[in-house]
């Protein structure tokens, strides 16, 4: 069995830390109405949040110095679960949430950056509510990102150890340590995030608005303090700006980083980068000639709806400015396959994310290239090296599993009742942590709260297998996991 202390002990930092930030939705409330019991809700929630972390931290005892694989493996997925299942805490005492399910739905969805939603009325919510929300996916974001860099390349989950931060060329080390890159990259997130504050108040929405929707566009998220999402707002400027962050917060901040220090070309050159970008534009145009085709929308609306809401849904944000599922059967089908691309490793978006689609391809032509010249030797490359076959077969087992859990999901749904449509596109949204599925149900004008309380379950697990890269949960159903 493995030493759990260091888990209790990580756990319970990080619960200290979501208790913290429990007081800032306690003041806005306060500040807003102080006769209300709003901000005593979030006030008691952090005590308990706190309590429950200084404890956690207090019968270790003492600092781990390091992790192994097997502790490394329960920490990334009981972090998950331990900081949703607290999470949920101000949306069920506040009654806003109708039950604890749909309190730890939301808190999940935050977390994992997925956007999709159980609540209703958020333009008459209380502003700590919303700031909540907001805060979940911003803290959400950057834990993805740490975790990205950090965790996953080590745990070689997915084809991630491609992206491991040393080489045998220190020409290629960014820093000697991953906890400093993670430390300057979380400066570079937060700075992003005031940049896209101050730049949704100059385009015309309110401050409070500006801070909130700001958090959960750097963090790929999607959460709103409006039913109607961005489409309450009819501002191209807005709708822009939005384009702008989502993309920066689908690329790899590792890069960013580089940028900083002297190499801005390292950006560009990246072989994800580009290939984000032409996925994109492809997409973006479909979209935009269907419009045109379907005289839904013409000129330059119908660039502006086809940009913002296929940005939205590659990216994995989940903002909608319109009910693109109610534009037609092709569009619906369109819609569907971006849900599942996702943007650049080491970024904030999940879905299976572009990498893997480039090592696919390779193999692919690398395929092809040995059936015309059998005797050839061929080998596969990513950003000019030579990617190890334990890579490929990484990638390939991700895509396998990625795929099954989904027919799985689907499967699961189906058999509680829903129709095949929401059925697919729950399972899609939840384990692409996209958010809006399609339908009238779960599309973008609608809600996930009339999902049964099962299926709400079953999507909480789609969310964190999607968020976490499958195999980082999936491993610990194996008896031979808990032997080694």
């Amino acid at each position: 069995m493995p030493n759990f202390r260091p888990i209790f002990f990580v756990n319970g930092i990080l619960l200290v830390f979501l208790g913290l930030f429990m007081l800032f939705p306690a003041l806005a409330d306060f500040s807003a109405d102080a006769s209300t019991e709003n901000w005593q809700v979030f006030l008691t929630a952090s005590m308990i949040t706190c309590f429950v972390g200084v404890s956690s931290v207090l019968i270790t005892r003492d600092r781990p110095s390091s992790l192994t694989t097997q502790q490394a493996f329960l920490l990334t997925t009981t972090v998950w679960l331990v900081l949703t299942a607290f999470g949920a805490l101000p949306l069920y005492f506040s009654n806003y949430a109708p039950t604890y399910t749909d309190a730890f739905f939301e808190a999940m969805s935050g977390l994992t950056t997925t956007g999709s939603t159980v609540l209703t009325d958020l333009d008459e919510a209380p502003v700590g509510i919303n700031l909540w929300r907001g805060l979940l996916q911003w803290l959400g974001g950057i834990g993805i990102i740490v975790m990205a860099i950090a965790i996953l390349p080590m745990l070689q989950v997915g084809g991630m150890q491609l992206f491991k931060l040393e080489s045998s060329d220190a020409s290629e080390k960014i820093l000697p340590r991953a906890t400093e890159v993670a430390s300057v990259i979380a400066l570079i997130y937060v700075c992003f995030s005031f940049m896209c504050a101050f730049a949704y108040a100059a385009a015309g929405m309110d401050m409070f608005d500006a801070t909130v929707h700001a958090m959960t566009t750097i963090a790929t998220g999607g959460f709103s303090t409006h039913d109607e999402s961005l489409g309450a707002y009819s501002s191209p400027y807005i709708h822009y700006t939005s384009v702008v962050f989502m993309i920066l917060g689908s690329l790899p901040f590792v890069l960013y980083f580089q940028a900083v220090r002297g190499r801005p070309l390292a950006l560009f050159r990246d072989w994800q980068v580009r290939w984000f970008f032409g996925i994109l534009s492809v997409f973006v145009g479909i979209i935009f000639w269907y419009q045109h085709s379907a005289e839904i929308r013409s000129g330059s609306e119908a660039f502006q709806y086809a940009l913002f809401n296929v940005t939205s849904i590659m990216t994995g944000t989940g903002y909608a400015t319109d009910d693109y599922s109610a534009w037609g059967a092709f569009s619906v089908m369109v819609f569907f396959v971006v849900m599942f691309v996702g943007g650049c490793a080491g970024s904030t978006s999940c879905g299976i994310k572009i990498f893997r689609f480039q090592i696919m391809y390779q193999l692919l032509r690398v395929q092809m290239q040995k059936i015309i010249h059998p005797r050839g030797m061929f080998t596969l490359y990513y950003n000019g090296n030579r990617v190890a076959d334990d890579v490929v077969s990484s990638v390939m087992s991700f895509l396998f599993m990625f795929f099954l859990c989904f027919a799985g999901l689907t499967i699961c749904l189906s058999l509680i009742g829903l129709d095949t449509l929401t059925a697919f596109s729950a399972a899609a949204t939840s384990i692409a942590n996209v958010g809006p599925g399609l339908g009238e149900q779960i599309g973008p004008s609608g809600t996930f709260q009339d999902i049964p309380q099962v299926g709400k379950w079953l999507l909480c697990l789609g969310m964190l297998l999607g968020r976490l890269e499958l195999f980082t949960v999936l491993v610990l159903f194996m008896p031979a996991f808990w032997r080694s």
